[in-house]
């Protein structure tokens, strides 16, 4: 009889962790949760290099938490690009597997980046919604700001990752429905299928639909602050707006009116 084949070593800079949860939202997008190691301290917002072990080496990307720090384990949104070096292996991994996570998690879409403001928005496309469901989570977001205003643009109405968990079962949440309910505003729009908002985020900003839908005043930095995640086309084409209208970028060593998050996971 053979013996199994010893687990590769897991390199000094992350932790192995044990995958508990897969779900495939579609063919190109899918969820997994893993533990934790008690040792991981985390902020809402911020990203990991998270991966796997190929031929002996990690093979890693930066995946933000959309587990809030509160959270005994740890849980991830992600893409599926068949070719991709990552995610092409990622795609097929089951509880019990193991999956590389970064022992130093970082980021700039944190409250702490940002100067006090009455509303705050969060912008994303796609996968980049990920830290925004670990912000949404966070208590203290909630005492900073009157309103949270969340904003995910999507090309089809299956990719909307977690729509049930953030109009149904968060406001019902026994800590945090008390909380978030009548603060928390979510605003889905689809791009390429019929659905009540059509159209990406930027027009809908600056057709003032999004206003108009919400009733309430067009973004301005007196008032509001933003964080933006999502394809650089997006955080290219929201600065862009944004700093038209007055907003200065923050960032981990001075605060602003607006954070944007550029790693994001392409392949």
């Amino acid at each position: 009889m053979h013996a199994p084949a010893p687990k590769p070593a897991i390199p000094p800079a992350f932790f192995g962790e044990t995958v508990t949860w897969v779900h495939h939202w579609t063919d190109r997008l899918f969820s997994f949760r893993c533990t934790r190691d008690p040792a991981l301290r985390f902020v809402a917002g911020q990203f990991a290099m998270i991966g796997l072990m190929v031929n002996g080496k990690p093979l890693v990307r930066a995946y933000s938490m959309v587990s809030p720090p509160w959270d005994e384990e740890l849980e991830f949104l992600s893409i599926k690009v068949q070719d991709g070096p990552l995610t092409s292996r990622l795609q097929h991994i089951q509880p019990g597997d193991t999956v590389l996570i970064g022992k130093k998690p970082t980021g700039t879409l944190l409250t702490e980046n940002l100067l006090p403001g009455k509303t705050l928005w969060f912008l994303a496309t796609g996968t980049g919604l990920a830290p925004f469901m670990s912000l949404i989570r966070e208590p203290e977001v909630y005492e900073k700001y009157e309103r949270v205003v969340l904003c995910h643009t999507v090309r089809e109405v299956k990719e909307l990752a977690y729509r049930d968990t953030i109009s149904k079962d968060l406001p019902e949440h026994e800590f945090l429905g008390e909380m978030l309910r009548g603060k928390l505003i979510y605003y889905p729009s689809v791009t390429r299928e019929p659905f009540p908002v059509q159209g990406r985020i930027t027009t809908l900003i600056e057709s003032g639909k999004v206003f108009a839908d919400l009733g309430l005043p067009a973004i301005s930095p007196e008032r509001d602050r933003v964080m933006i995640c999502g394809s650089e086309a997006l955080n290219a084409d929201v600065t862009a707006m944004l700093e038209a209208r007055g907003f200065v970028e923050g960032n981990n060593s001075k605060p602003g009116t607006y954070v944007v998050e550029k790693a994001f996971v392409t392949k």
